[in-house]
């Protein structure tokens, strides 16, 4: 009544597309993910997330993008960093572009720096192009350079920077230094 046997020979189409079909691939995205404008934002990976109820006590590198809404004791090196309202980063900061919602203890270094309007930042920042708005707390010195993360690649360039530390060259302060 509602369905009725195939004649031999005639194609059989499943819901889903079907699993072992030839035509799409297992590994292939399905085509209601893929982007809706094709071009170069179609070839960006999606952000990885650290959660509001997440703490990691450890240094996190990452090529892509990386949002931070939880709490991180350690530097942070990635492509593209937003660190969201209920972040708190104790440690140093590296990447391209940074916009800061949250609170950091530690130096800030990027190409692009944004502190918005909640931020609040204890520490130095090294920038190529800042952007501080209203009602943002910043407390530390700002320093503009042509290439900022370029001197934290560098052994012994500054490596005495604030929550940045070279595992080749300890930090050690001796006790003539501390005085």
């Amino acid at each position: 009544m509602f369905t009725t046997k195939p004649e031999s020979g005639e194609k059989i189409t499943k819901l889903g597309g079907g699993v072992g079909d030839a035509k799409t691939p297992f590994t292939e995205r399905p085509a209601t993910y893929a982007s809706k404008s094709p071009g170069p934002s179609a070839s960006k990976m999606v952000p990885s997330i650290i959660g509001e109820d997440l703490t990691i006590r450890g240094n996190i590198t990452s090529k892509g993008e990386l949002q931070v809404d939880g709490e991180i004791e350690g530097d942070i090196h990635c492509g593209s960093l937003l660190l969201g309202d209920t972040s708190k980063v104790t440690g140093g900061v590296a990447a391209e572009d940074v916009v800061v919602r949250g609170h950091i203890v530690g130096s800030v270094r990027g190409l692009r720096i944004t502190l918005q309007g909640q931020s609040v930042v204890e520490g130095d920042i090294f920038y190529q192009s800042l952007a501080i708005e209203q009602g943002a707390s910043f407390e530390g010195t700002s320093h503009r350079s042509e290439n900022p993360l370029a001197e934290i690649k560098t052994p012994g360039a500054n490596s005495s920077a604030k929550g940045f530390h070279s595992a080749s060259s300890p930090s050690v302060t001796s006790p003539a230094a501390a005085e």
